[in-house]
């Protein structure tokens, strides 16, 4: 399981140990605590073995994270191999054992790579250096203009990605050659994990079949691609610089402003969705599914009920603002039995006691008490020299978007609606002057939130 090569130039090490010095320079503050990703693999392992002695003389805390996915028979071999190394080197280890269910075949990279940057996110470090190289930078690039992903895609991965903690890539100057020439002459050894020569994967095929290819009939591969990523990566940031222009005049706290979306050239307003999707915390979609984003979005009339899935929310369009919002809850009904929070789906209902407003205790506790979303056709009357009227109409007048209208909560005193948040408390359910009541208060969680407040 374990390898090792005996010969290699040394200057190898030298190119390393320079390229990992001028990486800390440009990145890393001195006193940073680093983590190092360790799979056990020669990348991960040749990191681990330049970057200790390095650390160590800068004075900046250095550690490893060892995610173990359960996926391999191989596995726990694997973490044993990782403890004895970083013990060897002075390092502490920390492992993290997943379990990626029977479910996930279908695309077990995929999950396992979700899973993997779930654990390095919480890691307690300022840096975690991940061990790519200029290797993988240029399969990365092929892989995704074989995607046709635009510049954001084509910058594939970036050297330091700002964050808590930051993701940081030292060694993407460095080919996968150098490296293995470093660990022949520093005799560091290493696990093969044999899911790597499974053609299966496309990032497989591409280095087994294409890359040997290109790097023989292009001498200054990978680094031109390399090169490229780079490129890319300005364009990317010169397009967010121009969708933060455009933003500062059609985006607002609420959402993001139809007309003014629509007022662009096409090429600005897909730039622009692009961007509003992403610092809403969504993933850039397709260029087909955000062409009819903006087919359905340019259409929608002020009173439309645009609803559009993507990501695990939904985008919505009211009164000609573009929203991200939760996606509605399913039907729900709770009992209230006197204490002061609910938590229901979609946000928080809140019982305050007070006198003279609210709901009457009096009615409260005669009658049982219950929670529930609109189902249609309710009515309320919240002033004596006010006509009842239909829920849906009054939440209307006040501006409330669809999608807020389903999640909202209403109060029921048996089989009659005694009160709906925001909009006021029936009449026949109102304290008097003087007497015991209780105030209803909706708090929207998350997503809801902003668009409810």
């Amino acid at each position: 399981m374990a390898n090792s090569r005996n010969s290699a130039p040394a200057d190898r090490v030298a190119v390393v140990h320079a390229a990992l010095a001028a990486a800390l320079t440009d990145h890393v503050p001195a006193d940073a605590s680093i983590a190092v990703a360790l799979s056990g693999g020669i990348d991960s392992m040749v990191l681990l073995d330049a970057l200790a002695p390095l650390a160590r003389s800068r004075g900046s805390p250095l550690s490893a994270i060892h995610v173990n996915h359960g996926i391999s028979g191989h596995a726990e071999r694997w973490t044993m191999f990782c403890a004895e190394q970083c013990a060897a080197r002075g390092v502490e280890l920390v492992t993290h054992r997943l379990t990626l269910g029977p479910g996930h075949q279908a695309n077990l990279e995929a999950v396992a790579r979700v899973a993997r940057y779930d654990v390095l996110r919480k890691a307690n470090a300022d840096v975690i250096a991940l061990a790519h190289h200029a290797d993988d930078q240029a399969e990365t690039v092929l892989l995704q203009l074989l995607r046709g992903s635009g510049p954001r895609g084509l910058a594939a991965m970036p050297r330091f990605a700002p964050g808590v903690p930051a993701l940081w890539r030292p060694m993407l100057d460095l080919t996968r050659a150098t490296l293995a020439s470093y660990a022949a002459e520093r005799s560091v050894t290493w696990i093969e994990d044999e899911s790597n020569a499974d053609i299966h994967y496309k990032r497989n095929l591409l280095r087994t079949h294409i890359a040997p290819r290109l790097a023989a009939d292009f001498p200054g591969y990978p680094a031109t691609l390399v090169r490229a990523a780079e490129h890319q990566a300005e364009v990317s940031d010169l397009l967010d610089a121009l969708a933060t222009a455009d933003a500062a005049s059609a985006v607002v706290a609420e959402g993001l402003d139809g007309n003014r979306l629509a007022a662009l050239t096409p090429a600005r307003a897909r730039n622009l969705l692009r961007w509003f999707l992403r610092s809403q915390g969504l993933r850039s979609p397709s260029e087909a599914r955000l062409a009819d984003m903006l087919r359905q979005l340019a259409a929608a009339r002020a009173d439309a009920r645009t609803r559009i899935e993507h990501d695990g929310a939904q985008i919505g369009c009211h009164r000609g603002l573009i929203v991200v919002h939760a996606p509605s809850p399913s039907t729900f009904e709770h009992t209230w039995h006197g204490e002061p929070e609910m938590a229901l789906p979609g946000g928080t209902l809140t019982f305050e006691p007070t006198q003279g407003s609210g709901i009457a205790s009096t009615m409260l506790s005669n009658h049982p008490v219950t929670v529930r979303p609109r189902a249609g056709g309710e009515r309320l009357q919240i002033a004596a020299n006010r006509p009842r009227r239909a829920v849906k109409k009054l939440l209307q007048d006040v501006g409330l978007a669809p999608w807020l209208r389903q999640a909202l909560p209403l109060v029921w005193c048996g089989d009659r609606l005694a009160a709906v948040p925001g909009i006021g408390v029936d009449l026949a359910f109102q304290a008097a002057i003087g007497e015991s009541g209780w105030t209803v208060d909706w708090r929207p969680a998350g997503r809801h939130r902003k668009a409810f407040d």
